[in-house]
């Protein structure tokens, strides 16, 4: 469990290390936004659009940083508790972000935030995939029992969510209806569902990290095959990649150190980047080209790299946090739309990328871990812990969402499930999930929220 299966090369010191994180991404480039956003905050404490804009800027590569450290942890344990490691660090912005809302009982953004991660997920990253994919493939396979299970799973918080508006409206319209009475039943009836959902995650992990692995392999019997186009690709794309994709494409194989990102993917999707680009970028480290994985950063730089970068999304997130009412005051902007929609792009900007990008590569089963998984693990694990976190702070954040948020994370994924009931994917579902996508994206815009829900914190 804590042996990796693949040997591990020679940790490189400490300055080798350094320059691993330097170059690690490009959007490394973004940190220059984290003393330019602290400095206006303490500078301008008045200008609330300027600090959101720098902040959630500067979030955003902390996120691809906290992902790079995370992975080169995991090349070092077995995959098993890897995925346990995953598991743990895996949204780890979103849940930040989400426990200073709670503290600062902004409970509108907590629930907002967290819901609009699944949308993004599901809707416009696997639509992404599914879209960028279709454009050098006419179908991609993938398992249809692991995807179908999740399903079932988004589908069962899905139904956590719903019951307590249900239970709300029901007892509205009768003659002993007491707000005051009903608030409490509400309360205690989501923190009751809260404990299940996180057994129901807990019985996840243990299915998917031991009783049934295989079933989330790539090499899997159930994953269906990819075809491509019958004679010429109508577009244009795959004229360019064609000689890189001979190299890089659907025949290129993961590396035995990193089968735990295909494994664990729907547990988490945030050490996925860096995984997937060593196993699809030229010049990676893989099993084809070497038996040993060579790591970027030892396991001192990676560890101390966790901790500054924790710090400083904590640190920024309460400045986020603290200029949204500046932000929505005047009514240009509303919360629901800053919530649903802005907020999921800071802690999944990187991930997205890497997303479409394994998925033109033919790693949908990766892909799909990395939308579908950080899905699961937002609904089953991160939104019942916030709502127990909160009942030990004394904070009144329940289950009861928004009702449009609700019925709109309602459809998602029914929608999603409709889509990948078949096993296969094409460019015109991808369309169809990025466009409803926008739909939402233009609702909420318009959308003023409701009000009352929440009783005084």
């Amino acid at each position: 469990m804590s042996q990796p299966e693949t040997p591990i090369g020679q940790a490189p010191n400490a300055w080798r290390s350094i320059q691993a994180i330097v170059f690690a991404s490009w959007l490394n480039v973004l940190l220059i936004f984290i003393p330019i956003s602290w400095a206006i905050n303490f500078a301008l404490p008045d200008n609330h659009t300027l600090i959101f804009v720098l902040t959630f800027l500067a979030i955003i590569p902390l996120a691809k940083l906290l992902a790079f450290a995370t992975d080169e942890l995991s090349l070092r344990v077995g995959q098993t508790l890897a995925g346990l490691l995953n598991a743990t660090l895996g949204n780890a912005v979103e849940l930040i972000v989400s426990i200073i809302a709670l503290a600062k009982c902004q409970l509108t953004i907590v629930q907002s935030s967290l819901v609009g991660s699944v949308l993004s997920n599901l809707l416009l990253v696997l639509g992404m995939c599914f879209f960028a994919g279709g454009l050098r493939f006419s179908e991609q396979g993938f398992g249809q029992s692991a995807v179908q299970l999740n399903s079932s799973l988004l589908t069962i918080s899905v139904i956590a969510v719903l019951l307590p508006g249900a239970f709300h409206m029901a007892l509205q319209g009768s003659a002993e209806y007491n707000e005051l009475s009903t608030d409490y039943a509400i309360l205690k009836t989501s923190h009751g569902v809260a404990i299940i959902l996180l057994f129901i995650y807990a019985s996840y992990l243990v299915f998917q990290l031991f009783s049934h692995k295989a079933l989330y392999d790539d090499d899997n019997e159930d994953v269906q095959q990819t075809k491509g186009y019958d004679g010429e690709n109508p577009f244009r794309l795959r004229r360019k990649h064609k000689r890189k994709n001979n190299i890089t494409g659907e025949q290129y194989v993961l590396s035995p150190s990193s089968t735990h990102d295909v494994g664990v993917a729907t547990t988490s999707s945030s050490t996925h980047p860096e995984v997937a680009i060593r196993d699809v970028e030229p010049g990676g480290h893989s099993a084809g080209k070497s038996q040993a994985e060579q790591p970027l950063m030892s396991v001192v730089v990676c560890l101390w790299l966790l901790v500054i970068v924790t710090v400083l999304v904590a640190v920024t997130a309460e400045f986020l946090v603290d200029s949204i009412d500046g932000l929505t005051e005047s009514g240009a902007i509303s919360k629901e739309f800053v919530g649903v929609i802005l907020l999921p792009i800071v802690g999944n900007a990187a991930e997205h990328v890497t997303a479409v990008t394994v998925s033109v590569k033919d790693k949908l089963t990766l892909s799909l871990g990395v939308a579908v998984g950080s899905s699961i693990q937002i609904a089953l694990f991160v939104i019942p812990f916030i709502v127990t976190l909160g009942w030990i702070m004394g904070k009144p954040l329940t289950l009861l969402f928004d009702p449009l948020e609700s019925i709109v994370m309602f459809l998602a994924v029914i929608t999603v499930n409709y889509v990948v009931q078949d096993g296969k994917s094409n460019w015109l579902e991808g369309m169809i999930l990025m466009c409803l996508y926008l739909i939402l994206a233009v609702t909420f815009w318009y959308y003023p929220g409701t009000t009352g829900i929440f009783p005084e914190c």
